[in-house]
């Protein structure tokens, strides 16, 4: 029982720093200054030039669930079409509805573990915490492979929608050969930006939707110039094959830098575990020297000030070594 407690707090502490980081990479991307000057540049643009009628909206909405009944329901609740963003931006076919169950079965499931192995009541509710947080972790490490792996292909994307309009395709017809000759996911991306611009959406409204389904900056950057570009003319090829230029020596930068922060992510990293892995031997070791940890109501008390000093260190460390570019 002792080792499982020590285990359980070691998962624990990696599961509170993991949904802190979420949370703020989360909060950063969406809710950043540098996210609402762009989102408010594409408004904009997007608004400007549509016309004042009510325009029919054609496009089928993704459903929240199979079941008409529920899906209705979970409409009602404004703050799960947040999930069904990240779900979409994360590229896996689940549901809202399916998501949720998921991270209910995950609650009853260590529920069930907790009445049977009679837990205290903080333990209890850390695995509760932690079972829930399992489905969240898992979506938001998806989705930001997903989108490295769109930030790496949107150079190449962009050298090849300049070389198409170069050789006399419209931009319509070069989103429809992006999708079609690029590999996945840029390509379902835009292979899905021509739908719906073949189905008649307008062209700033398709391009805005392409940057809400992929919230990167550099793409955005690559909309705003398309949408200048309709409005005050110009060689748009020219324009793609500067910021494919850009984009690559943002990346060539941001891989220096992370090879030169390697020491100090590292050593955040040994930091963050010694508490825990000493803990860990201690208990195999020598397990009534530290049972007074939670045993003694001073020893709890004391376990708890060492977790939140330990991840507010790990927080700030990675705030030092984590470099934007």
């Amino acid at each position: 029982m002792d080792t499982v407690f020590a285990m359980f707090a070691v998962l624990l502490f990696a599961a509170v720093i993991l949904m802190v980081e979420g949370a703020w990479l989360w909060w950063s991307g969406v809710h950043g200054s540098a996210a609402r000057r762009i989102a408010k540049r594409l408004r904009l643009m997007s608004a400007s030039g549509d016309g004042n009628g009510e325009r029919v909206d054609i496009l089928k909405r993704r459903a929240y669930s199979r079941q008409p009944a529920l899906d209705k329901l979970l409409r009602r609740v404004a703050r799960l079409a947040l999930l069904d963003r990240l779900l979409m931006q994360a590229g896996v076919r689940w549901s809202v509805a399916q998501f949720l169950g998921c991270s209910v079965s995950a609650a009853a499931v260590a529920l069930l573990l907790v009445q049977i192995l009679q837990m205290p009541f903080a333990p209890a509710a850390g695995v509760l915490a932690l079972s829930v947080s399992l489905p969240w972790l898992a979506l938001m490490r998806t989705r930001s492979a997903r989108l490295r792996k769109l930030e790496e292909q949107l150079p190449e994307a962009a050298d090849f929608l300049g070389r198409a309009l170069r050789a006399g395709h419209s931009f319509a017809n070069v989103m429809q050969m992006v999708g079609e000759e690029m590999p996945d996911p840029i390509a379902g991306e835009f292979k899905f930006a021509y739908e719906e611009i073949n189905y008649g959406v307008p062209m700033n409204e398709a391009l805005h939707n392409l940057a809400l389904r992929v919230p990167l900056t550099d793409l955005r950057y690559l909309v705003i110039a398309v949408l200048i570009q309709r409005e005050s003319g110009g060689n748009l090829a020219e324009v793609f094959s500067n910021i494919s230029r850009l984009i690559r020596a943002r990346l060539k930068l941001l891989s220096q830098v992370r090879v030169m922060s390697a020491e100090g992510r590292m050593s955040a990293w040994v930091l963050g575990l010694l508490p825990a892995g000493v803990m860990a031997l201690m208990v195999l070791s020598n397990p009534a020297y530290v049972r007074v940890l939670w045993t003694d109501p001073l020893g709890v008390q004391l376990v708890w000030y060492a977790l939140i000093v330990a991840a507010c260190g790990v927080l700030w460390m990675r705030k030092l070594i984590r470099i934007r570019v």
